[in-house]
């Protein structure tokens, strides 16, 4: 199936800044990048494996460094039968000041039965005056596997003030046999709010992981919140982290902190789990450093 990414509205298709396609299949126990296409300021390093279970690794890149006003990407996948995706992303995602409007990145995600997304990418780091939009639909089979990750943090601003961004919106949809069963909307505006510094409980970065699975019921968010040592209070200064329960097997882990890095060590915590638990992989290691 031939994937078609709808352009926001009032854009036409050839108006992205940059866009990237990959199809992925199962080949004999490995999964493999079928097709790839990119255009404008989006491209993929070669696909590369970074165990021995079969999963493919891709790693998207922007060679302009940054999102500027206006700027519009688009990210699509579709995984067929039984193919593992592990998509991430060479570096942050710098949204500087948009006066001429905002940042928009349309993400779509297609999943076979038996198909894993696992999709890491670093950070968005949102300078003053930047907004940033980005909306995320997957069309998932009952029978895949489903695990989003986001961290967001405001960027330097010339006084030191934090969160002088305008805007950062995540909104993902979550479909399954073509019925909408997750709407998550992430919506931060800290002037609208009046919250400046106090923005996220004065934490300076938030954390997200959205996982989709059939073997996501109580007892697996009850075992991942014991292995986070999130199950009573938590020790002062430590990330402030939660897990909710999704209507269908699932749910969303959140996470304020202080740093990328203490961010990253509950997101990949949580992944490595799942890694092990349900896949008998090892830690997460993009070997980025």
């Amino acid at each position: 199936m031939k994937l078609e990414i709808p352009a926001p509205a009032g854009t036409a298709a050839d108006d992205f800044m940059g866009s990237l396609t990959l199809e992925v299949e199962e080949r004999d126990g490995r999964s493999v990048v079928r097709r790839q296409a990119h255009s404008g300021a989006l491209r993929a390093l070669r696909p590369h494996y970074l165990d021995a279970s079969g999963q493919v690794s891709v790693t998207a890149i922007n060679p302009g460094g940054g999102y500027l006003g206006g700027d519009r990407y688009r990210l699509a996948a579709e995984l067929g039968e039984k193919a593992s995706l592990l998509l991430t992303t060479q570096s942050a995602t710098k949204v500087y000041r948009t006066p001429q409007g905002p940042v928009h990145s349309a993400q779509e995600f297609t999943l076979a039965d038996g198909a894993r997304l696992e999709s890491v990418p670093d950070g968005i780091i949102a300078y003053q005056g930047a907004t940033y939009r980005q909306d995320t639909v997957v069309h998932l089979h009952p029978g895949a596997s489903l695990a989003l990750a986001e961290t967001v943090t405001h960027g330097w601003s010339p006084d030191g003030t934090p969160f002088a961004f305008d805007e950062v919106s995540l909104r993902t949809e979550v479909h399954v046999d073509g019925r909408l069963v997750v709407l998550d909307n992430l919506l931060l505006r800290p002037d609208a709010e009046g919250l400046g510094a106090l923005m996220l409980d004065g934490r300076s970065h938030l954390g997200t992981l959205l996982v989709v699975d059939s073997r996501a019921d109580d007892d697996a968010v009850a075992a991942l919140r014991s292995t986070l040592g999130i199950v009573g209070e938590q020790p002062a200064g430590a990330p402030l982290t939660g897990i909710s329960r999704l209507a269908v097997p699932g749910f969303v882990l959140r996470t304020l902190a202080d740093s990328t890095q203490a961010v990253e060590a509950v997101l990949f915590a949580a992944l490595g789990w799942m890694r092990a638990e349900w896949h008998g992989q090892g830690s997460l290691d993009l070997r980025k450093r």
